[in-house]
Protein backbone atom coordinates (compact mmCIF):
# COMPACT_ATOMS: atom_id res chain seq x y z
CA UNK A 1 0.00 0.00 0.00
CA UNK A 2 1.38 3.41 -0.95
CA UNK A 3 1.91 6.25 1.47
CA UNK A 4 -0.58 8.32 -0.55
CA UNK A 5 -3.47 5.95 0.09
CA UNK A 6 -2.72 5.02 3.70
CA UNK A 7 -3.91 8.21 5.50
CA UNK A 8 -7.51 8.09 4.31
CA UNK A 9 -7.85 4.53 5.60
CA UNK A 10 -6.51 5.52 9.00
CA UNK A 11 -8.57 8.71 9.19
CA UNK A 12 -11.95 7.08 9.77
CA UNK A 13 -11.24 5.72 13.27
CA UNK A 14 -9.59 9.02 14.18
CA UNK A 15 -12.75 10.90 13.19
CA UNK A 16 -15.07 8.48 15.00
CA UNK A 17 -13.19 8.54 18.25
CA UNK A 18 -13.72 12.24 19.15
CA UNK A 19 -17.40 11.90 18.28
CA UNK A 20 -17.77 8.95 20.61
CA UNK A 21 -15.84 10.72 23.32
CA UNK A 22 -18.04 13.77 22.87
CA UNK A 23 -21.19 11.73 23.29
CA UNK A 24 -19.76 10.05 26.37
CA UNK A 25 -18.73 13.39 27.85
CA UNK A 26 -22.24 14.71 27.13
CA UNK A 27 -23.75 11.75 28.96
CA UNK A 28 -21.40 12.25 31.92
CA UNK A 29 -22.35 15.94 32.00
CA UNK A 30 -26.02 14.97 32.21
CA UNK A 31 -25.19 12.87 35.26
CA UNK A 32 -22.83 15.52 36.56
CA UNK A 33 -24.11 15.42 40.12
CA UNK A 34 -22.72 11.88 40.46
CA UNK A 35 -19.23 13.30 39.95
CA UNK A 36 -19.48 14.77 43.46
CA UNK A 37 -18.33 12.03 45.88
CA UNK A 38 -20.69 13.14 48.66
CA UNK A 39 -23.73 13.20 46.41
CA UNK A 40 -22.72 9.93 44.77
CA UNK A 41 -22.53 8.08 48.11
CA UNK A 42 -25.76 9.70 49.29
CA UNK A 43 -27.56 8.84 46.05
CA UNK A 44 -26.62 5.17 46.08
CA UNK A 45 -27.55 4.93 49.76
CA UNK A 46 -30.88 6.60 49.02
CA UNK A 47 -31.45 4.18 46.16
CA UNK A 48 -31.57 1.35 48.70
CA UNK A 49 -33.81 3.32 51.06
CA UNK A 50 -36.27 4.19 48.30
CA UNK A 51 -36.33 0.55 47.19
CA UNK A 52 -37.02 -0.33 50.82
CA UNK A 53 -39.96 2.10 50.82
CA UNK A 54 -41.37 0.42 47.73
CA UNK A 55 -40.95 -2.96 49.46
CA UNK A 56 -43.02 -1.68 52.39
CA UNK A 57 -45.86 -0.52 50.15
CA UNK A 58 -46.15 -3.78 48.24
CA UNK A 59 -45.61 -6.14 51.17
CA UNK A 60 -48.03 -4.26 53.42
CA UNK A 61 -50.83 -4.48 50.87
CA UNK A 62 -50.15 -8.17 50.28
CA UNK A 63 -50.06 -8.91 54.00
CA UNK A 64 -53.35 -7.13 54.68
CA UNK A 65 -55.30 -8.67 51.81
CA UNK A 66 -53.72 -12.10 51.36
CA UNK A 67 -52.09 -12.84 54.68
CA UNK A 68 -54.71 -11.41 57.03
CA UNK A 69 -57.80 -11.65 54.84
CA UNK A 70 -58.48 -7.95 55.07
CA UNK A 71 -61.12 -6.14 53.05
CA UNK A 72 -60.60 -3.29 50.58
CA UNK A 73 -61.73 -0.99 53.39
CA UNK A 74 -58.89 -2.30 55.59
CA UNK A 75 -56.45 -1.57 52.78
CA UNK A 76 -57.88 1.94 52.56
CA UNK A 77 -57.35 2.41 56.30
CA UNK A 78 -53.69 1.49 55.89
CA UNK A 79 -53.25 4.00 53.05
CA UNK A 80 -55.00 6.76 54.97
CA UNK A 81 -53.01 5.93 58.12
CA UNK A 82 -49.83 6.70 56.20
CA UNK A 83 -50.97 9.67 54.12
CA UNK A 84 -52.78 11.73 56.77
CA UNK A 85 -49.89 11.95 59.29
CA UNK A 86 -47.44 12.58 56.49
CA UNK A 87 -49.37 15.62 55.28
CA UNK A 88 -49.88 16.89 58.84
CA UNK A 89 -46.17 16.67 59.69
CA UNK A 90 -44.68 17.70 56.31
CA UNK A 91 -44.95 21.39 57.11
CA UNK A 92 -43.26 21.10 60.50
CA UNK A 93 -40.71 18.71 59.01
CA UNK A 94 -39.66 21.56 56.76
CA UNK A 95 -39.28 23.85 59.79
CA UNK A 96 -37.03 21.26 61.46
CA UNK A 97 -34.97 21.05 58.27
CA UNK A 98 -34.27 24.78 58.55
CA UNK A 99 -33.55 24.62 62.30
CA UNK A 100 -31.42 21.53 62.73
CA UNK A 101 -28.60 19.59 61.10
CA UNK A 102 -30.28 17.90 58.15
CA UNK A 103 -27.83 15.01 58.07
CA UNK A 104 -28.57 14.18 61.72
CA UNK A 105 -32.30 14.38 61.07
CA UNK A 106 -31.98 11.93 58.17
CA UNK A 107 -29.98 9.55 60.33
CA UNK A 108 -32.77 9.60 62.93
CA UNK A 109 -35.62 9.18 60.44
CA UNK A 110 -33.83 6.36 58.60
CA UNK A 111 -33.06 4.55 61.84
CA UNK A 112 -36.62 4.91 63.16
CA UNK A 113 -38.04 3.68 59.84
CA UNK A 114 -35.77 0.64 59.97
CA UNK A 115 -36.87 -0.14 63.53
CA UNK A 116 -40.59 0.19 62.71
CA UNK A 117 -40.33 -2.04 59.64
CA UNK A 118 -38.18 -4.48 61.58
CA UNK A 119 -40.90 -4.66 64.24
CA UNK A 120 -43.46 -5.46 61.55
CA UNK A 121 -41.15 -8.18 60.21
CA UNK A 122 -40.92 -9.77 63.67
CA UNK A 123 -44.70 -9.64 64.20
CA UNK A 124 -45.24 -11.15 60.77
CA UNK A 125 -42.62 -13.89 61.17
CA UNK A 126 -43.99 -14.96 64.56
CA UNK A 127 -47.60 -15.02 63.34
CA UNK A 128 -48.66 -12.43 65.91
CA UNK A 129 -49.44 -9.67 63.40
CA UNK A 130 -52.98 -8.30 63.16
CA UNK A 131 -54.47 -5.63 60.93
CA UNK A 132 -54.43 -3.05 63.71
CA UNK A 133 -50.68 -3.61 64.06
CA UNK A 134 -50.24 -2.80 60.38
CA UNK A 135 -52.41 0.32 60.64
CA UNK A 136 -50.57 1.55 63.75
CA UNK A 137 -47.12 0.98 62.27
CA UNK A 138 -48.23 2.59 58.99
CA UNK A 139 -49.36 5.66 60.94
CA UNK A 140 -46.02 5.82 62.73
CA UNK A 141 -44.22 5.53 59.40
CA UNK A 142 -46.39 8.36 58.08
CA UNK A 143 -45.19 10.60 60.91
CA UNK A 144 -41.58 9.74 60.11
CA UNK A 145 -42.09 10.32 56.38
CA UNK A 146 -43.53 13.73 57.21
CA UNK A 147 -40.12 14.75 58.54
CA UNK A 148 -37.96 12.63 56.25
CA UNK A 149 -39.20 13.77 52.84
CA UNK A 150 -38.82 17.56 53.24
CA UNK A 151 -35.45 17.08 54.92
CA UNK A 152 -34.23 14.93 52.01
CA UNK A 153 -35.34 17.56 49.49
CA UNK A 154 -33.55 20.25 51.47
CA UNK A 155 -30.42 18.19 52.15
CA UNK A 156 -29.12 17.06 48.76
CA UNK A 157 -28.44 20.62 47.44
CA UNK A 158 -25.74 20.84 50.15
CA UNK A 159 -23.85 18.04 48.38
CA UNK A 160 -23.55 19.63 44.92
CA UNK A 161 -22.64 22.82 43.10
CA UNK A 162 -25.57 24.94 41.94
CA UNK A 163 -24.91 24.19 38.26
CA UNK A 164 -25.53 20.50 38.98
CA UNK A 165 -29.03 21.11 40.37
CA UNK A 166 -30.82 19.96 37.21
CA UNK A 167 -28.81 16.75 37.21
CA UNK A 168 -29.41 16.12 40.92
CA UNK A 169 -33.18 16.68 40.74
CA UNK A 170 -33.46 14.42 37.70
CA UNK A 171 -31.31 11.71 39.31
CA UNK A 172 -33.57 11.75 42.36
CA UNK A 173 -36.56 11.29 40.08
CA UNK A 174 -34.83 8.43 38.25
CA UNK A 175 -34.22 6.80 41.60
CA UNK A 176 -37.92 6.89 42.55
CA UNK A 177 -39.25 5.93 39.13
CA UNK A 178 -36.75 3.15 38.48
CA UNK A 179 -37.41 1.54 41.86
CA UNK A 180 -41.14 1.80 41.21
CA UNK A 181 -40.60 -0.37 38.13
CA UNK A 182 -38.06 -2.85 39.51
CA UNK A 183 -38.87 -3.14 43.22
CA UNK A 184 -42.39 -4.63 42.86
CA UNK A 185 -41.00 -7.45 40.71
CA UNK A 186 -38.24 -8.19 43.22
CA UNK A 187 -40.60 -7.99 46.17
CA UNK A 188 -43.18 -10.16 44.42
CA UNK A 189 -40.64 -12.93 43.81
CA UNK A 190 -39.34 -12.63 47.39
CA UNK A 191 -42.87 -12.89 48.80
CA UNK A 192 -43.55 -15.97 46.71
CA UNK A 193 -40.32 -17.63 47.87
CA UNK A 194 -39.91 -16.44 51.46
CA UNK A 195 -43.03 -14.55 52.55
CA UNK A 196 -43.79 -10.95 53.50
CA UNK A 197 -41.75 -11.06 56.71
CA UNK A 198 -38.59 -11.53 54.64
CA UNK A 199 -39.45 -8.48 52.51
CA UNK A 200 -40.04 -6.34 55.61
CA UNK A 201 -36.70 -7.48 57.00
CA UNK A 202 -34.97 -6.65 53.73
CA UNK A 203 -36.53 -3.19 53.82
CA UNK A 204 -35.27 -2.65 57.38
CA UNK A 205 -31.78 -3.66 56.22
CA UNK A 206 -31.96 -1.11 53.38
CA UNK A 207 -32.62 1.69 55.87
CA UNK A 208 -29.78 0.38 58.01
CA UNK A 209 -27.44 0.83 55.06
CA UNK A 210 -28.76 4.38 54.63
CA UNK A 211 -27.85 5.13 58.25
CA UNK A 212 -24.31 3.85 57.69
CA UNK A 213 -23.93 5.99 54.55
CA UNK A 214 -25.14 9.12 56.33
CA UNK A 215 -22.83 8.53 59.29
CA UNK A 216 -19.89 8.42 56.88
CA UNK A 217 -20.80 11.72 55.17
CA UNK A 218 -19.04 14.84 56.34
CA UNK A 219 -21.16 17.82 55.36
CA UNK A 220 -21.09 21.39 56.59
CA UNK A 221 -24.32 22.41 58.25
CA UNK A 222 -26.48 24.68 56.10
CA UNK A 223 -26.71 28.36 57.01
CA UNK A 224 -29.97 29.10 58.80
CA UNK A 225 -31.69 32.29 59.76
CA UNK A 226 -32.63 33.48 63.26
CA UNK A 227 -34.98 31.17 65.11
CA UNK A 228 -38.47 32.01 66.28
CA UNK A 229 -41.54 30.02 67.27
CA UNK A 230 -42.11 26.98 65.05
CA UNK A 231 -45.57 28.12 63.95
CA UNK A 232 -44.19 31.53 63.05
CA UNK A 233 -41.38 29.94 61.04
CA UNK A 234 -43.92 27.74 59.29
CA UNK A 235 -45.96 30.77 58.27
CA UNK A 236 -42.79 32.45 57.02
CA UNK A 237 -42.44 29.61 54.52
CA UNK A 238 -46.11 29.86 53.50
CA UNK A 239 -45.82 33.65 53.22
CA UNK A 240 -42.79 33.31 50.95
CA UNK A 241 -44.71 31.05 48.56
CA UNK A 242 -47.74 33.35 48.54
CA UNK A 243 -45.54 36.41 48.03
CA UNK A 244 -43.45 34.88 45.25
CA UNK A 245 -46.01 34.39 42.49
CA UNK A 246 -43.74 32.00 40.60
CA UNK A 247 -43.67 29.60 43.56
CA UNK A 248 -47.41 29.96 44.15
CA UNK A 249 -48.18 29.17 40.51
CA UNK A 250 -45.86 26.14 40.35
CA UNK A 251 -47.18 24.76 43.65
CA UNK A 252 -50.76 25.15 42.40
CA UNK A 253 -50.07 23.21 39.20
CA UNK A 254 -48.07 20.57 41.11
CA UNK A 255 -50.80 19.98 43.69
CA UNK A 256 -53.44 19.83 40.96
CA UNK A 257 -51.35 17.34 39.03
CA UNK A 258 -50.98 14.89 41.89
CA UNK A 259 -54.41 15.29 43.50
CA UNK A 260 -56.54 15.28 40.37
CA UNK A 261 -54.67 14.11 37.27
CA UNK A 262 -52.62 11.35 38.88
CA UNK A 263 -55.53 9.84 40.80
CA UNK A 264 -56.05 7.53 37.82
CA UNK A 265 -53.12 5.43 39.09
CA UNK A 266 -55.17 4.37 42.13
CA UNK A 267 -58.21 3.78 39.93
CA UNK A 268 -56.35 1.54 37.48
CA UNK A 269 -57.84 -1.74 38.81
CA UNK A 270 -61.30 -0.41 37.90
CA UNK A 271 -60.02 0.61 34.49
CA UNK A 272 -58.60 -2.88 34.03
CA UNK A 273 -62.10 -4.27 34.54
CA UNK A 274 -63.43 -1.75 32.05
CA UNK A 275 -60.88 -2.90 29.45
CA UNK A 276 -61.46 -6.56 30.38
CA UNK A 277 -57.78 -7.39 30.85
CA UNK A 278 -56.10 -9.90 33.14
CA UNK A 279 -53.56 -9.46 35.92
CA UNK A 280 -50.51 -9.74 33.66
CA UNK A 281 -51.78 -7.10 31.25
CA UNK A 282 -52.76 -4.89 34.18
CA UNK A 283 -49.24 -5.12 35.59
CA UNK A 284 -47.73 -4.22 32.23
CA UNK A 285 -49.99 -1.16 31.99
CA UNK A 286 -48.82 -0.02 35.44
CA UNK A 287 -45.20 -0.54 34.40
CA UNK A 288 -45.80 1.59 31.32
CA UNK A 289 -46.48 4.57 33.60
CA UNK A 290 -43.14 4.08 35.36
CA UNK A 291 -41.25 3.55 32.11
CA UNK A 292 -42.80 6.75 30.77
CA UNK A 293 -41.75 8.63 33.90
CA UNK A 294 -38.15 7.43 33.49
CA UNK A 295 -38.22 8.44 29.82
CA UNK A 296 -39.50 11.87 30.81
CA UNK A 297 -36.71 12.19 33.35
CA UNK A 298 -34.10 11.49 30.68
CA UNK A 299 -35.73 14.02 28.32
CA UNK A 300 -35.78 16.65 31.05
CA UNK A 301 -31.96 16.69 31.06
CA UNK A 302 -32.00 18.23 27.59
CA UNK A 303 -35.25 20.16 27.65
CA UNK A 304 -34.24 22.27 30.66
CA UNK A 305 -31.42 23.74 28.59
CA UNK A 306 -33.63 25.13 25.82
CA UNK A 307 -35.06 28.62 25.57
CA UNK A 308 -38.67 28.99 26.60
CA UNK A 309 -38.39 26.73 29.64
CA UNK A 310 -41.52 28.15 31.26
CA UNK A 311 -43.83 27.65 28.26
CA UNK A 312 -42.36 24.19 27.71
CA UNK A 313 -43.08 23.27 31.31
CA UNK A 314 -46.72 24.36 31.08
CA UNK A 315 -47.08 22.62 27.72
CA UNK A 316 -45.90 19.38 29.33
CA UNK A 317 -48.47 19.80 32.11
CA UNK A 318 -51.27 20.45 29.63
CA UNK A 319 -50.07 17.52 27.51
CA UNK A 320 -50.20 15.25 30.54
CA UNK A 321 -53.84 16.20 31.14
CA UNK A 322 -54.63 15.53 27.48
CA UNK A 323 -53.11 12.05 27.51
CA UNK A 324 -54.94 11.15 30.74
CA UNK A 325 -58.22 12.43 29.29
CA UNK A 326 -57.76 10.32 26.17
CA UNK A 327 -56.85 7.32 28.34
CA UNK A 328 -60.15 7.73 30.18
CA UNK A 329 -62.06 7.09 26.95
CA UNK A 330 -59.66 4.62 25.32
CA UNK A 331 -61.60 1.61 24.02
CA UNK A 332 -58.67 -0.79 23.55
CA UNK A 333 -55.80 -2.02 25.69
CA UNK A 334 -52.88 -1.25 23.34
CA UNK A 335 -53.95 2.37 22.97
CA UNK A 336 -54.38 2.66 26.75
CA UNK A 337 -50.81 1.48 27.36
CA UNK A 338 -49.45 4.00 24.84
CA UNK A 339 -51.44 6.84 26.41
CA UNK A 340 -50.35 6.19 30.02
CA UNK A 341 -46.76 5.91 28.78
CA UNK A 342 -47.05 9.36 27.18
CA UNK A 343 -48.77 10.71 30.30
CA UNK A 344 -45.85 9.43 32.36
CA UNK A 345 -43.37 11.24 30.10
CA UNK A 346 -45.08 14.63 30.13
CA UNK A 347 -45.95 14.49 33.81
CA UNK A 348 -42.36 13.69 34.72
CA UNK A 349 -41.04 16.57 32.60
CA UNK A 350 -43.26 19.06 34.42
CA UNK A 351 -42.57 17.76 37.93
CA UNK A 352 -38.79 17.63 37.48
CA UNK A 353 -38.56 21.01 35.77
CA UNK A 354 -40.75 22.76 38.32
CA UNK A 355 -38.83 21.19 41.20
CA UNK A 356 -35.54 22.38 39.67
CA UNK A 357 -36.88 25.91 39.28
CA UNK A 358 -37.90 26.03 42.93
CA UNK A 359 -34.67 24.46 44.22
CA UNK A 360 -32.59 27.05 42.33
CA UNK A 361 -34.64 30.05 43.46
CA UNK A 362 -35.52 29.29 47.08
CA UNK A 363 -33.36 31.05 49.72
CA UNK A 364 -31.24 28.57 51.66
CA UNK A 365 -32.68 29.66 55.01
CA UNK A 366 -36.19 28.82 53.75
CA UNK A 367 -35.36 25.71 51.73
CA UNK A 368 -36.60 23.19 54.29
CA UNK A 369 -39.95 24.91 54.84
CA UNK A 370 -40.64 25.44 51.15
CA UNK A 371 -39.64 21.87 50.32
CA UNK A 372 -41.80 20.67 53.22
CA UNK A 373 -44.81 22.36 51.67
CA UNK A 374 -43.85 20.86 48.31
CA UNK A 375 -43.46 17.39 49.84
CA UNK A 376 -47.21 17.29 50.49
CA UNK A 377 -47.37 16.57 46.75
CA UNK A 378 -46.56 12.88 47.17
CA UNK A 379 -49.30 12.21 49.73
CA UNK A 380 -51.94 14.00 47.67
CA UNK A 381 -51.89 11.17 45.11
CA UNK A 382 -53.55 8.69 47.46
CA UNK A 383 -56.05 11.26 48.74
CA UNK A 384 -56.92 12.18 45.17
CA UNK A 385 -57.54 8.51 44.48
CA UNK A 386 -60.02 8.46 47.38
CA UNK A 387 -61.96 11.40 45.90
CA UNK A 388 -61.75 9.83 42.46
CA UNK A 389 -63.22 6.65 43.90
CA UNK A 390 -66.31 8.53 45.11
CA UNK A 391 -66.73 10.10 41.67
CA UNK A 392 -66.31 6.70 40.03
CA UNK A 393 -69.02 5.24 42.29
CA UNK A 394 -71.43 7.96 41.25
CA UNK A 395 -70.63 8.46 37.56
CA UNK A 396 -68.31 5.65 36.44
CA UNK A 397 -64.55 5.17 36.24
CA UNK A 398 -64.10 6.89 32.89
CA UNK A 399 -65.84 10.06 34.07
CA UNK A 400 -63.74 10.10 37.25
CA UNK A 401 -60.44 9.90 35.33
CA UNK A 402 -61.57 12.43 32.70
CA UNK A 403 -62.70 14.86 35.41
CA UNK A 404 -59.26 14.90 37.04
CA UNK A 405 -57.61 15.50 33.67
CA UNK A 406 -59.95 18.40 32.90
CA UNK A 407 -59.21 20.09 36.22
CA UNK A 408 -55.46 19.97 35.52
CA UNK A 409 -55.96 21.28 31.96
CA UNK A 410 -57.96 24.25 33.26
CA UNK A 411 -55.39 25.10 35.96
CA UNK A 412 -52.41 24.78 33.58
CA UNK A 413 -54.15 26.98 31.02
CA UNK A 414 -55.08 29.56 33.68
CA UNK A 415 -51.49 29.74 34.91
CA UNK A 416 -50.19 30.09 31.35
CA UNK A 417 -52.56 32.99 30.67
CA UNK A 418 -52.28 34.87 33.98
CA UNK A 419 -48.76 34.26 35.31
CA UNK A 420 -46.06 35.99 33.24
CA UNK A 421 -43.47 35.00 35.87
CA UNK A 422 -43.75 31.41 34.67
CA UNK A 423 -43.84 32.30 30.97
CA UNK A 424 -40.67 34.38 31.29
CA UNK A 425 -38.46 31.50 32.47
CA UNK A 426 -36.13 31.16 29.54
CA UNK A 427 -33.29 28.78 30.36
CA UNK A 428 -32.02 25.98 32.53
CA UNK A 429 -30.78 28.62 34.99
CA UNK A 430 -34.44 28.74 36.03
CA UNK A 431 -34.58 32.48 36.48
CA UNK A 432 -36.97 34.88 34.75
CA UNK A 433 -35.57 36.68 31.73
CA UNK A 434 -32.44 34.53 31.88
Amino acid sequence: MSRDTAPPAAAAPAEASPGLRGRLHGFVDDLGALKHPLFRRYWFGSLGAVAGTQFIILATGWLVVDGLGGSPRDLGYVGAATAAPTIAVNLFGGVLADRMDRRVLLIVTSAVTGVLVGLLAVLDATGAVEIWHVVAISAALGLVYGVDWPVRNAFFPQLIDEEQMISAVALNSVMWQATRIVSPAIAGIAIALFGTAFVFAASAACFGVMVVVLLALRVERAVTGPRSAMVRELFEGVAFIVRERLFAALMLVTYTTTFFAMSYIFLMPLMADELEIGAASFGFMLSAIGVGAVSGTVLSFRLQRVAGLGPMMLTASFGSSLFVFLFAWSPVYALSVALVYCAGITNSIFLITSMTVMQLRVPEELRGRVMGIHAITFSLISLGGLVGGFIADAFGIRVAIAFGACVLACVALAVALTQPEVRRIRSHAATPNA
